[in-house]
């Protein structure tokens, strides 16, 4: 997605310094910060204190990590035991992450295929970024499978802003591209239609109004950030102001999405 013109993603691999390097979402929307993980403890850190958060990019965080322990310092990367330990680690960053685990668990079994350090190590590396390649494909086909429904929207409006009402942060910064329930606002923007975003400010960390808000401004889209009293009580689209909300978009992917 672009920041500033820039295309961004909230984790990517540095191949000249052969580290994993993700956005520090705690200090958005005010600085944007970027930090390397060096070290498994890196990866638990950046999971336990929300550096990083949004179920596709815990579970993307994670498998980075299995690469990470492969590569940091006194690493012991032909022990099967010592290996099964880090991933034990990064699993219980999170225990209630459902993608954490399914993303270590995958990059594990692909480094276990392997008995010598270097095999093992691009093992990991080629399955870590397969996962966050194949997250940032499920949000694009999310978005284009919904770009029809507020197209039909908008046509029904002949061409008037389509207001969508959000809440939290489902967008890129979550999931490595596109996003979930804002893949279609980012594909009917693109497309040329007239799309304009109410951000509830979501109760207490304001995910919606520090991320979601910074994410659209920066790609352009039109936003207002709302209390979130005026989201959850009606208000919005009690006075017709609201044409789709987030929530109304996610029932239509129910079986795309996994849980925190």
């Amino acid at each position: 997605m672009k920041v500033d013109g820039k295309n961004t993603r909230p984790i990517w691999f540095n191949r000249d310094t052969r580290t994993f390097r993700v956005i520090d979402q705690r200090f958005l929307p005010h600085r944007m910060v970027v930090k390397d993980l060096a070290t498994v403890e890196h990866v638990i850190h950046a999971i336990k204190e929300m550096v990083v958060r949004g179920a596709p990019l815990i579970g993307a965080a994670g498998a980075a990590g299995v690469y990470v322990a492969l590569v940091q310092e006194k690493n012991r990367a032909e022990d099967n035991e010592w290996l099964s330990h880090q991933c034990d680690l990064l699993r219980n960053a999170r225990p209630t992450a459902t993608n954490l685990c399914w993303g270590v668990d995958r990059v594990q079994a692909a480094v276990l295929e392997h008995p010598a350090r270097e095999a093992r190590t691009r093992a990991a590396l080629n399955e870590a970024l397969d996962i966050m390649e194949e997250e940032a494909v499920n949000c694009r086909k999310i978005g284009e499978y919904g770009l029809a429904l507020i197209q039909k929207i908008s046509d029904n409006k002949n061409g008037r802003p389509v207001n969508i009402l959000t809440h939290c942060n489902a967008g890129w910064l979550a999931c490595i591209e596109y996003g979930t329930a804002t893949a279609p606002v980012y594909a009917a923007f693109d497309a040329g239609i007239d799309v304009h975003v109410w951000v509830d400010e979501t109760r207490p960390l304001n995910q919606g109004s520090r991320l979601t808000a910074w994410e659209l401004g920066k790609h352009g889209i039109a936003h207002t950030i709302i209390t979130d009293n005026a989201g959850v009580t009606g208000f919005i689209t009690e006075r017709g102001m609201c044409d789709a909300s987030e929530k109304g978009i996610k029932s239509l992917f129910s079986d795309k999405f996994t849980k925190e």
